[in-house]
């Protein structure tokens, strides 16, 4: 809960705030302006050539009221690098018009969890970035306070201006030099909800006038003086090494500087860190160096290579078939059990059982991957775009054999993430071309090259059985097989986890050599369409209201006696409350078909209803009606991108996402083959936010769960038919209306 609270802040503490919090900014603002309106300064062309105080790792101002706030955070659209300056802001008291924002670079002696990944970043930096502002604004205010002989409990402070008993203001400009030599309070006061000026308010992104007038943000945009690029030849085949290979054609053409072999090092990195094989091939791969990507990407395309199987080729077919044989199977990682299931089944009155089958999918970032290196003997300097800075820095000091601290990476902005640059196989693949040839170079992929060598979503299969007795749900039993991994350990205790006696989760998995990985709301992406469909098949079977069997499973939870229990009851029961209210569950013409899911995926609790009609004999997805409780909403703009983005996402790829191998070989290579949502096929969504005190908790992946389930269930009351396999469109016979029997 979010109060005017004292806290206590060492010295250390605030020095390393931000690294608590995981992330942030860079933030310039020009405070003469914020301090004097009536005066008109303009703010310097260059901020890094300013004279700065510094009060912390993050935090410095410059005497002409520039502020300066680092924070390493990667920005993949998620919205950090916009909502996280504002709740610094905020405590900082400044206006926010006066704020301006930048990424700071790889820093792993002053901040930790420098990582976009998990929906995380608010939920772990709310406090500490809550302190970084109010204690900085506090050290302005005992400044001015000394210099006006006062004391600095009877000053106030209005975006940046800082007034006395007297009525006398000074700019935080003004008292800069004094305040940087000030001890850090050791207490400070942070704000109540009800006095927040920014946070709570519509911000649009800060990178906007950069994105729409193509200003160089991301990788692809990055240039450095005598860059060259790359375009590499890689297997295949999930499985195959390289034998051999023909440039000549390729040597020959224009723009082409050299081709070469790389592999080495990178197996020399597995040796040494086996685990790193699950990302990053074993085999030779053949590089292209050249003045421009077009020159190389024409040149990789003449070289003929020769490949052999190295291990088995796999195919969908055999995934497929082995993960049925794991389901029926008893070789299970038990990771959860309540009560006896085995026992509540053999007394049930009726069981129900289904399974239901997800495909791998590919990222399809709308930014090819891509990373810039440029190796010397005394720095190894990197530059693009990466999820996970900190680790893809540690392995390339390790593949490279450097001390940690010649490593340099610099972040740019992402054009898409969802997990597929968490990896960084692309950043070891410029790390080792650099050190090979000495000059500056920029790997950049291919769609095909990013498609058919990707690290993907795992296919996977639930199975899961319920037990009824006497009208209750006394059993419930969730069986998960997946390719390479299975869920993480707290999905086991979401709901329905805690609502049902007897309750079990078992996974068993298949080792592939098929790169797989985290995929957009890892896991809960397919778990969630999987188990909301099942509920509403489980009230059917038992002619009770789908959405009030919801309700009374929530109230048979008590989260306080199970600590297990991730997720909140009573939240829960308000969003699904909310979202029949909105929705109009139940009121709606007879040509309207309606799906209700409720699910809980990363600390944020939501509850989606989706309208389906008929037009011209085939279902089409008009509205989905969203309520989420994900604590104080920083920055509502933001967040309801991320929540209609989610759910259009969830909704395309469980339509149309398809994708598979056959002897190893991707079956798509590009988006002629591979289907996502198109424009015309985007329903409206209308989101509501229950409005609490509570710190604020992930957002950029908890509703694309539950649009899928949603949309399944709304195609069930429309057509009639159930969805337990996705894509749905790949059922065409599915998504037809039964025909009515004519009688008479």
């Amino acid at each position: 809960m979010a109060t005017n609270t004292k806290m206590a802040f060492s010295r250390r503490a605030f020095m390393r705030t931000t690294s608590l919090a995981g992330g942030g900014m860079l933030i310039g603002f020009n405070l003469f302006q914020a301090c004097k309106p009536q005066v008109k300064i303009e703010p310097p062309v260059d901020l890094s050539n300013l004279d700065y105080k510094d009060f912390n790792a993050f935090i410095k101002i410059a005497e002409n009221g520039v502020v300066t706030i680092f924070s390493p955070n990667p920005e993949i659209g998620q919205g950090v690098k916009t909502s996280m300056p504002m709740i610094i802001a905020e405590e900082l008291d400044v206006a926010w018009k006066n704020v301006h924002v930048v990424q700071g670079k790889l820093d792993t002696e002053n901040f930790e969890r420098q990582v976009a990944g998990g929906s995380q970043s608010l939920r772990h930096g709310w406090d500490a970035l809550r302190q970084t502002g109010a204690t900085a604004k506090q050290m302005l205010v005992n400044a001015a306070a000394a210099r006006w002989g006062v004391d600095a409990s009877q000053c106030t402070v209005s975006e940046g201006v800082i007034t006395n008993p007297n009525g006398e203001t000074l700019g935080y400009g003004e008292v800069v030099t004094e305040a940087a030599q000030l001890e850090v309070p050791e207490n400070v006061t942070l704000k109540k909800p009800k006095d927040y000026k920014i946070i709570g308010k519509d911000a649009q992104n800060v990178d906007i006038d950069e994105i729409i007038t193509g200003k160089p943000l991301f990788g692809l945009d990055y240039k450095a003086e005598g860059m060259v690029y790359a375009a590499v030849v890689r297997p295949p085949a999930f499985g195959q090494k390289l034998t051999s290979f023909d440039a000549s054609e390729a040597k020959s053409m224009p723009g082409v500087l050299e081709v070469l072999t790389i592999g080495d090092k990178a197996r020399k990195l597995i040796e040494a860190q086996p685990n790193i094989a699950n990302i990053l091939s074993t085999s030779d791969k053949v590089v292209v160096v050249a003045k421009t990507t077009w020159q190389a990407f024409k040149a990789k395309e003449s070289i003929e290579a020769a490949w052999e199987d190295d291990v088995k080729m796999e195919s969908t077919e055999d995934h497929d078939k082995v993960m049925n044989e794991l389901l029926d199977g008893k070789e299970f990682n038990t990771m959860r059990e309540d009560g006896n299931v085995e026992k509540a089944f053999a007394e049930a009155d009726q069981i129900l059982e289904r399974t239901y089958e997800a495909p791998f999918l590919p990222h399809n970032c709308m930014e090819p991957m891509n990373f810039y290196a440029h190796i010397t003997d005394e720095k190894v300097h990197l530059v693009g775009p990466i999820q996970t800075p900190a680790w893809k820095a540690g392995a390339v000091s390790a593949m490279l054999d450097r001390k940690p601290e010649e490593i340099e990476l610099e972040m740019t902005r992402q054009g898409g993430g969802f997990g597929r640059r968490l990896y960084g196989d692309f950043v070891l693949e410029a790390a080792e071309i650099a050190d090979k040839i000495r000059k500056p170079v920029k790997v950049v992929y291919t769609r095909e090259d990013d498609m058919n060598d990707g690290i993907y979503r795992m296919a996977l299969k639930y199975r899961i059985k319920a037990g009824v007795k006497d009208g209750k749900v006394t059993a419930y039993h969730l069986k998960e097989a997946a390719v390479n991994s299975n869920m993480y350990g707290l999905i086991p205790n979401f709901f329905p986890a805690g609502a049902i006696a007897n309750y079990k989760v078992d996974a068993a998995v298949y080792k592939s050599n098929i790169t797989t990985g985290a995929w957009r709301a890892p896991y809960t992406n397919f778990l969630a369409f999987a188990e909301q469909s099942f509920f509403d098949e489980l009230a059917e079977l038992m002619e009770v209201d789908k959405v009030q069997m919801r309700i009374d499973l929530l109230k048979k939870v008590d989260a306080e006696a199970d600590e297990r229990i991730q997720y909140s009851p009573e939240r829960m029961i308000k969003v699904i409350e909310t979202a029949v209210e909105k929705s109009g569950w139940g009121t709606k013409p007879s040509n309207v078909y309606q799906g209700f899911v409720n699910y809980y995926c990363h600390n944020t609790h939501v509850a989606e209803v989706a309208d389906v009609e008929i037009e011209n004999g085939q279902p089409v997805i008009k509205k989905v009606t969203c309520v989420v409780d994900c604590g104080i909403v920083v920055n509502p703009l933001g967040a309801l991108n991320q929540i209609e983005g989610g759910i259009l996402d969830g909704i395309g790829h469980a339509m149309y996402g398809d994708f598979g191998f056959e002897n190893g070989k991707p079956l798509a290579s590009n988006y002629d083959r591979y289907r996502l949502i198109r424009m015309k096929e985007a329903p409206l969504v209308e989101t509501h936010f229950i409005e609490n005190e509570i710190a604020p908790t992930g957002l950029g992946e908890p509703t694309l769960p539950p649009a899928g389930g949603a949309v399944a269930n709304a195609l069930k009351a429309a057509t009639g038919n159930r969805l337990y396999k996705q894509p749905f469109a790949k059922f065409p016979e599915l998504l037809k209306p039964k025909k009515q029997e004519i009688i008479g």
